[in-house]
């Protein structure tokens, strides 16, 4: 900002010197005449020489005004239709309306175009080695969530809570529950921003977050700043996350939890109470165990069987459901199996980063990945066959994939997967400061597995 207001000083003083009117002044900050973004205050200029409120420029240097030939040609043909001739420079002037005149800009323009390509090389490939050496990018813009304004120093309580939620939504929590709990600790973005069950997506998928230094969407390697978690657990949370087309709006013709619900309050099922308006569960069904429902818990349907889908979606990738799954009485033959599928996994990985470092082919990757989801494949049947979760055979480990398809299932296929992992779900009275909306504070799972 200070060498905008020298220069300002100076056209004014060329101004002056002339005997011109200073009848408007034109000022974009931080704003490259390369770039090719809008300039709003070159924009006004061009304005006002089109309606004739200006008859003469003063720039500081021809590159302030156009780096690019083709924004002096545009700039040209404004004056010439306007009848503007004056075009003064610190370094010179330059008659609009005459051949040299505009053989020189043009020169200049040129000039300044090579110099702001060269110089655009330089930085790219300083960013490229910075990245190559695992240093943070230090470009434009808010510092990262969770880190402070060198990038590389953790910051709390940001990190403490992007820890937390890692561990949370790892463990098979919703995203939903998980950016509300951060929202009500008065957690926001970088920016100010509300916490959303997308920005935290996006905040758990970005590799920085556990070391690894990415340019330009490829990941180089290992970064010289503190990580906020492990590089395992963030391999396991984009594993976890990395479908783009998570619902949360399921609207389902009928009720998914039917069975499953039990009154926080007295312990009585909840039963289907459709209202006018919504879906909803209520207490009030009655049975040998609790002739006497309270009647005193409600809970919309819609948002509640979208969070507990998400939840079991989450669970089939979750390290609790392996461990469920082997506590078998053959728990040495699923234990060796379950190695299987870690050491398959990790060789998938492998090949994913040589195709990023371009040590083979897409040809060769693609050939490779075929082969080892094959095997990956065979170990999740003889899982499930071996711990008898039939309904789980398909979708062990998959949670991910299987968001693709969920809303396409029939409520026959969804339920029996549901039930392999949910004992129960206790749904518990509505807090006072929110009994007005959906709050997942209220829904707990009781898992199987």
């Amino acid at each position: 900002m200070l060498g905008v207001t020298r220069q300002l000083e100076d056209c004014r003083a060329e101004a002056e010197r002339r005997g011109w009117t200073v009848a408007q002044e034109y000022v974009d900050d931080d704003t490259s005449a390369y770039s090719g973004k809008v300039r709003p205050g070159y924009e006004r200029l061009l304005r006002d020489i089109r309606e004739g409120d200006v008859d003469a420029v003063i720039v500081y240097r021809m590159d302030r005004l156009h780096r690019r030939p083709l924004d002096l040609e545009n700039f040209a043909d404004v004056c010439n239709a306007a009848g503007l001739t004056d075009l003064v420079s610190l370094q010179g002037e330059y008659n609009m309306g005459k051949s040299d005149g505009l053989f020189v800009a043009r020169l200049m323009a040129t000039v300044a175009a090579h110099e702001s390509h060269v110089k655009s090389e330089r930085v790219k490939r300083k960013f490229l080695q910075n990245a190559e050496t695992g240093e943070p990018y230090m470009g434009g813009g808010h510092r990262p969530f969770g880190y402070a304004e060198d990038r590389a120093t953790p910051f709390e309580p940001e990190a403490a809570v992007f820890r937390d939620a890692a561990a949370r939504v790892l463990a098979g929590e919703a995203l939903y529950s998980v950016a509300r709990s951060i929202e009500e600790q008065g957690i926001t973005g970088t920016r100010g921003s509300v916490m959303t069950a997308t920005m935290l997506r996006s905040l758990l998928l970005r590799p920085r977050n556990y070391g690894m230094r990415v340019h330009q969407g490829q990941i180089f390697g290992q970064g010289t700043w503190t990580p906020l978690i492990s590089p395992e657990d963030g391999e396991r949370l984009r594993l976890k996350l990395t479908d783009p087309a998570r619902r949360k709006n399921r609207s389902a013709r009928r009720y998914m939890l039917s069975g499953l619900l039990r009154c926080g309050k007295c312990g009585a099922s909840l039963r289907s109470h459709p209202q006018p308006d919504r879906r909803r569960y209520a207490c009030g069904m009655k049975s040998t165990k609790h002739p006497d429902p309270c009647m005193g818990i409600y809970i919309a349907a819609e948002p509640l069987e979208a969070l507990i889908a998400d939840a079991v979606l989450a669970r089939l990738d979750s390290p609790e459901l392996f461990a469920g799954l082997t506590r078998t009485d053959d728990g040495a033959r699923v234990s060796a199996t379950g190695d299987e599928i870690a050491k398959v996994q990790a060789r998938m990985n492998d090949a994913a980063a040589m195709f990023a470092d371009g040590e083979i082919s897409r040809e060769e990757w693609k050939e490779v990945r075929d082969r080892l989801e094959a095997h990956m494949e065979a170990h999740r049947k003889d899982l499930a066959r071996m711990t008898r979760r039939d309904a789980l055979e398909d979708y062990v480990g998959k949670g991910v994939s299987l968001r693709e398809q969920w809303d396409t299932l029939t409520l026959a296929k969804q339920v029996p997967i549901i039930k392999a992992l949910v004992e129960h779900v206790i749904i518990t009275p509505a807090q006072p400061d929110a009994r007005q909306k959906f709050d997942p504070r209220r829904v707990h799972p009781v898992w199987r597995l």
